[in-house]
């Protein structure tokens, strides 16, 4: 943080180091003033408090037509990112998030958790015989792939280009893109939505047995509760919402278990201790770091006043280090309770997913550990070059 003034400080071009430990940041900025005007005049929340507040508040919304417009123009990444559930509101965000919860019950999803104990096993016996890995290619990232592409009964020769769409398609939803990145992702809603017409017609004449999110999606379209567009749309962002971030927890809890040994220790001798583990891992390094909100009616919160327009960064990886809320916040302990974060955001956009994140990184982190109990970093990691979503470019282990 030398020599930078907190004044200056913009998510567009961020200060030199930001990306490796944005949480130093976050501190200052937060004690200086944790609802503050950057220099786009959007408002960055750093504190817990101020951010559980707006998300539970009817004065903030989550359209992004106003933002989105600007940015993407007329274009599919506009159409995708303002007909996908987390960037809108009721009655539409009621009525899709009830159609998505329906989809994910346990019922559903079961069959895929049944298949993620099997698969993980079989992930695990491909690596025994080698003796250091990119644990996050060879393992992280095909865990949530895998289940969502399970639950969307996508066959596996397809699943590599569905990573490469999703990438490519929240990339854009960093703070500052560029006009590749825009181009990229624009090509990838195109030929995601293309392949998802395919698969839905595919599935209409060969159904799936057994219940799964994908013919539930389809059975709730033919009721007249999905238009096509709203259908494919969100099963984007199930894919895209279920891939990184899952990627990231489970990246990010391998990393902070080998990188913390008293920590990994206490689940390995308990391996029911890997549920706190996992809650810790959501706090302390966030899959999600950032979320925005629009102001839609005059609000005051914490004595700073609002006005209709004025958009909103609430920064959950400040607010989950927030020192009022979390005792020690830079310490990682996988014992910490009560540990209200808030890396599912909170309020009525609650991650819909949540509970099948929290399943994945159990399964992840348990055997990994059981299977490689004595796993070392084999080499220093470097955090991807993005400030929304926090996770590894690499995590090369040693078994």
């Amino acid at each position: 943080m030398s020599g930078h003034p907190l004044s200056s400080f913009d998510l567009r071009d961020p200060p030199a180091g930001f990306v490796d430990d944005p949480f130093v940041w976050y501190d200052a900025l937060r004690e200086d003033a944790p609802l503050r005007r950057l220099p786009d005049d959007s408002v960055l929340v750093t504190g817990y408090d101020a951010c559980v507040e707006i998300y539970n508040s009817d004065a903030f919304v989550s359209d992004k037509r106003n933002l989105f417009l600007p940015k993407f123009g007329d274009t599919p990444l506009y159409e995708h990112h303002t007909t996908s559930l987390v960037f809108n509101d009721p009655p539409y965000h009621s009525r899709v998030r009830r159609t998505l919860v329906e989809a994910l019950k346990p019922r559903s999803i079961q069959p895929t958790v049944d298949m993620l104990t099997m698969r993980v096993a079989e992930l695990l016996d491909e690596l025994r015989d080698r003796r250091e890995v990119d644990l996050l290619e060879a393992y992280a990232s095909r865990i949530p792939v895998e289940v969502i592409c399970n639950l969307l009964t996508v066959p596996n020769e397809d699943r590599d280009d569905l990573r490469r769409w999703s990438l490519a398609i929240l990339g854009a939803l960093e703070p500052a893109v560029d006009e590749m990145q825009l181009e990229v992702g624009n090509q990838a809603v195109v030929e995601f939505l293309g392949y998802l017409r395919e698969l839905v017609r595919r599935r209409r004449r060969e159904p799936v047995p057994g219940p799964n999110v994908l013919s539930t999606l389809i059975a709730q379209q033919d009721q007249g509760e999905l238009s096509e567009l709203e259908l494919l749309h969100n099963c984007i962002f199930l894919l895209n919402a279920g891939h990184e971030t899952t990627t990231n927890l489970i990246g990010n809890g391998i990393h902070m278990l080998l990188t913390h040994p008293e920590q990994r220790r206490k689940v390995i001798e308990e391996p029911a201790r890997v549920r706190l583990a996992v809650e810790e891992v959501l706090r302390y390094q966030s899959p999600n770091q950032l979320g925005n909100r629009e102001v839609a009616s005059p609000a005051t919160v914490q004595g700073y006043q609002f006005a209709p327009g004025d958009q909103l960064t609430l920064c959950i990886g400040g607010a989950n280090r927030d020192p009022s809320r979390f005792a020690d916040p830079q310490e990682f302990r996988i014992e910490r309770s009560p540990n209200p974060h808030i890396a599912f955001a909170a309020g009525a956009h609650t991650c819909a997913g949540m509970a099948l994140a929290r399943i994945e990184g159990k399964i992840a982190l348990a055997e990994f550990f059981r299977a490689f109990p004595n796993a070392k970093l084999a080499g220093a990691t470097r955090y991807r070059r993005r400030l929304r979503f926090r996770g590894l470019e690499s995590l090369h282990v040693r078994l």
